[in-house]
C-alpha cells in the first residue's frame, strides 16, 4: 500500500506527500531504474484533495501490481513533463535554517577564534526563534529576525546566512542562495554611517593617566591601573593584546614587544587566543617612555608567562568590569563616553599629528593604511585645513 511518508514504505509502493502546502505522488524507483520521480497534483493539501489523491494511488497499485502501468502518466492525469520532477533539487532548497546554520558552523568551528565562536553561539541561540522556517522563504527570515531582535542583528544574522547558503552550495547541500545582498539592502551599522575615532589629546591623555596614578582614595581605588592605561595610550595595541601580555614576550632592553595573542572574556571567562584579531603576530620597537614605564614595573624574576599587567588580585584584567568601574570613575570626569578602546584612537591620532606615515602606524597598531587614511588621517585634515577668506 501507499504511504504518508511515515516510516520507510514497502518497496514497490506508491506514496504521497505534501510538498510546499501542495499533494503529489511519490512512485516507485524500481519502475524508472532506480531514480526517484513524482507526479505533482497542484492540489492543496487538504482532507478532501488527499481522498483524490489516494484514490489515484491506489489505481497506481493496482495498475503496477497487473502489468498495465501507464509509464507516461497521461492516465494518472499527468498534465505536461515539466512536473514531473526528481527528487534531490526539491529537497535541497527546502533545507531547514537551524539544520543549515548546524551543520555550517559545525564545519567552520575549529577555524573559530573564542571571539568568533561566542559571536557564532548567539547567532545560533538567534536562529532557533525563528522556528521551522526554511531557507526558501527569506522575506518570512527576515521578517521574523525583525521581530526578534534589532535591525543590526538582523543584518548580521542575514549576512552570516548568506555565507552559509554560499558553503551550502559548494557542498551541494542547497541550489541557491536566497539571502545573498539581502543584509546590503538594510540600514549601514552605525560604524559605516561615521566612522569617527574618539581620540584624547595629549593634555587630556595626560590627565586621564595622571588621575590614574593619583587615585589613593580609601578602600577600592584604581591607582593599580595607571601603568596599564599608559601603556594603551603609548602603544596603540588592543586591550585584549596588553591584558594578554607576557613578560616573555618584552626583550631584555625593554625597547621590542612581540604580541603574539590575546586574552579575551567569553562570558565569565578569560581565554587565550593566539594571534591577533586579524590572525598575525607583530614584533615591534617602542618610544622611551614605554622602555621606561616597563622597567619600572617589572618584577625582580618574573615567570616568562607571568601576566605584564595583572590585576589587583594577581589573576588577568576584567575588560569588562575594567571598562564600567575603573574606566568610568577616573576618565568620566576628564572625558566623558569614552572607552578604554580610545587609547588606541589616541595613539593612531597623535602619530599622524607628529607626521608619522600611515604604512609604519598600520603595521604598529595591526590594521591597514586604507582604514587609518580613511577614518583618521581624512578627518585631521578637514579639521586642520580652514577655507580661505
Amino acid at each position: 500500500m501507499y504511504s504518508k511518508k511515515s516510516g520507510r514504505a514497502p518497496k514497490g509502493s506508491v506514496g504521497i506527500e505534501s510538498f510546499r502546502g501542495r499533494l503529489r505522488i511519490r512512485l516507485p524507483r524500481h519502475l524508472y531504474d532506480g531514480k526517484q520521480k513524482y507526479l505533482s497534483t497542484d492540489l492543496a493539501d487538504a482532507a478532501i484533495n488527499r481522498k483524490v489523491v489516494e484514490a489515484k494511488a491506489k489505481l497506481m497499485e493496482s495498475d503496477i501490481a497487473l502489468e498495465r502501468f501507464d509509464y507516461s502518466l497521461v492516465k494518472y492525469g499527468k498534465p505536461k513533463p515539466a512536473q514531473l520532477a526528481a527528487l534531490e533539487p526539491a529537497q535541497l532548497q527546502s533545507m531547514k535554517v537551524m539544520e543549515l546554520w548546524e551543520r555550517y558552523a559545525a564545519d567552520k568551528r575549529s577555524g573559530l577564534k573564542p571571539k568568533t565562536q561566542e559571536k557564532y553561539d548567539n547567532l545560533t541561540r538567534l536562529y532557533r526563534k525563528l522556528g521551522e522556517v526554511t531557507i526558501d522563504e527569506p522575506l518570512i527570515v527576515k521578517q521574523k529576525l525583525e521581530q526578534v531582535t534589532t535591525i543590526y542583528r538582523t543584518k548580521d544574522g542575514l549576512m552570516y546566512l548568506a555565507a552559509a547558503c554560499r558553503w551550502g552550495k559548494k557542498h551541494k547541500l542547497v541550489s541557491s542562495n536566497p539571502f545573498e545582498g539581502m543584509a546590503q539592502e538594510l540600514p549601514k551599522y552605525r560604524y559605516q554611517v561615521d566612522p569617527k575615532p574618539n581620540a584624547f589629546t595629549e593634555e587630556e591623555r595626560d590627565r586621564v593617566i595622571e588621575a590614574f596614578r593619583r587615585d589613593q582614595r580609601k578602600g577600592m581605588n584604581y591607582s593599580h591601573y595607571a601603568p596599564f592605561v599608559e601603556f594603551l595610550f603609548c602603544v596603540g595595541c588592543r586591550p585584549s593584546e596588553a591584558i594578554g601580555l607576557q613578560w616573555q614576550h618584552i626583550s631584555e632592553d625593554f625597547g621590542t614587544i612581540s604580541f603574539e595573542g590575546s586574552l579575551v572574556q567569553i562570558g565569565n571567562r578569560r581565554i587565550r587566543s593566539k594571534g591577533s584579531k586579524n590572525n598575525k603576530t607583530r614584533q615591534i620597537a617602542v618610544s622611551r617612555r614605554v622602555q621606561a614605564l616597563l622597567e619600572s614595573i617589572m618584577p625582580e624574576e618574573p615567570r616568562p608567562t607571568q601576566l605584564v599587567f595583572p590585576s589587583r588580585d594577581g589573576d588577568s584584567i576584567s575588560y569588562r568590569n575594567f571598562s564600567r568601574r575603573a574606566w568610568t570613575r577616573i576618565v568620566n570626569p576628564i572625558k566623558p563616553d569614552t572607552t578604554p578602546y580610545c587609547c588606541r584612537d589616541t595613539f593612531i591620532t597623535t602619530q599622524l599629528i607628529k607626521g608619522v606615515p600611515s604604512t609604519v602606524i598600520a603595521k604598529w597598531c595591526d590594521t591597514s593604511t586604507q582604514m587609518i587614511d580613511k577614518n583618521y588621517a581624512d578627518k585631521l585634515k578637514l579639521a586642520q585645513i580652514r577655507p580661505q577668506d
